[in-house]
């Protein structure tokens, strides 16, 4: 399986606790805007860097420029934020069968919602099942319909199951406060479920959810 790592431009304070140690990150590397600059802080380059960097010092712009072979600049006014064009490289250019996203949460709401809602578009659809977001206290991941068994992640409590579209049959099996059946027009979070087990059973037929594991 082919990983690849995107860091968008989110505040450290909330990173996984993994970047701590990046370099024992695997897979290849796409970084967005300032994120591009914190990576490089920590040893890494990445293979592709997009971005208009207007959030860089001329400084930190200077040394992007040195380092970085791959530099992909856009014009700050454009129709797609920095960390979709960078998901895109990540899916169509590298072929990643795995995107973990890093620096896509916490900081300012609507970047936050921007970066939840970028799954849905028609052209990552086909891929969502491919993606997860990762911060200090949270993973993030999108299913389509189907019948699933999820892994319980070892310093995670909590789980949440968040119908993004409208979604039918949305069924919790196993977890421990169980749903049957479930309908929904608009998204709605079921919140602070938990594993009963190490792992847990869901299955929904039309929609798209959202399922996060977390912890205080």
């Amino acid at each position: 399986m082919k990983r690849v790592n995107l860091l968008a431009g989110g505040p450290i304070e909330q990173w996984a606790p993994e970047l701590q140690k990046p370099t024992q990150i695997t897979g290849q590397w796409v970084t967005a805007d300032r994120g591009t600059w914190r990576l490089l802080q920590k040893g890494i380059v990445p293979t592709v860097a997009v971005g208009d960097f207007d959030s860089l010092t001329p400084a930190e712009r200077q040394q992007v420029q040195e380092q970085v072979g791959d530099i992909r600049a856009v014009q700050a006014e454009k129709d797609e934020t920095d960390t979709q064009l960078a998901l895109s490289i990540a899916l169509e250019e590298l072929a990643a069968d795995q995107v973990v996203i890093y620096g896509a949460t916490g900081g300012r709401l609507d970047h936050f919602l921007a970066n939840l809602f970028m799954p849905l578009e028609e052209r990552f659809k086909p891929f969502l099942n491919r993606l997860e977001m990762r911060d200090s206290q949270n993973t993030i991941r999108f299913y389509l319909p189907g019948d699933y068994q999820i892994a319980k992640e070892v310093d995670k409590k909590y789980l949440a199951f968040i119908p993004l579209t409208p979604t039918t049959d949305l069924n919790l099996i196993d977890e421990k406060y169980p749903l049957h059946h479930f309908d929904t027009e608009v998204p709605i979070s079921w919140a602070s479920n938990e594993f009963i087990g190490a792992t847990g059973r869901f299955n929904f037929k039309t929609g798209i959810v959202a399922v996060i594991q977390s912890t205080d």
